[in-house]
């Protein structure tokens, strides 16, 4: 019975160890803009580019750079997608025309890009969020 129960308490503890870990970003805009929420289906649109506009508002999508984990988890949660399938996509989507969201070097260029430019938005931390930003969803 002892042993059973080892077995039991090993397999709960590498199923903790593996599971991916809870992405805690949210998804922002400068806090004078009027958009005041977005889906999760629409902000994938939005970083998809299929959706330019929310109501009257030319929409500006901007990520991190590829490399930065943040990403990863965004595309991942919102875009479902990996890495591999969004460089698909884009590489398609150049041959139609469409060019891929603007990048910053790093996630504090995100939000002094999203809280200065009209429309734009983007992702970052939970803890940097501030009152510069208004959070339109978290994950």
């Amino acid at each position: 019975m002892l042993r059973i129960h080892s077995l039991i308490m090993l397999l709960l503890m590498t199923t903790a160890m593996t599971a991916a870990p809870a992405a805690d970003f949210a998804v922002v805009v400068a806090s004078g803009s009027s958009i005041q929420n977005m889906a999760p289906e629409r902000i994938r649109d939005v970083f998809l580019k299929r959706r330019n506009f929310e109501g009257d508002i030319k929409l500006v999508p901007v990520n991190p750079l590829g490399e930065d984990q943040l990403r990863r988890q965004f595309e991942q949660a919102v875009l479902q997608m990996n890495r591999d399938d969004v460089n698909r996509y884009w590489t398609t989507s150049h041959f139609q025309g469409v060019k891929p969201p603007i990048t910053q070097a790093s996630l504090e260029s995100v939000k002094r890009f999203v809280a200065r430019v009209d429309g734009a938005i983007g992702y970052i931390p939970r803890s940097m969020v501030d009152s510069s930003m208004r959070v339109l969803y978290e994950f």
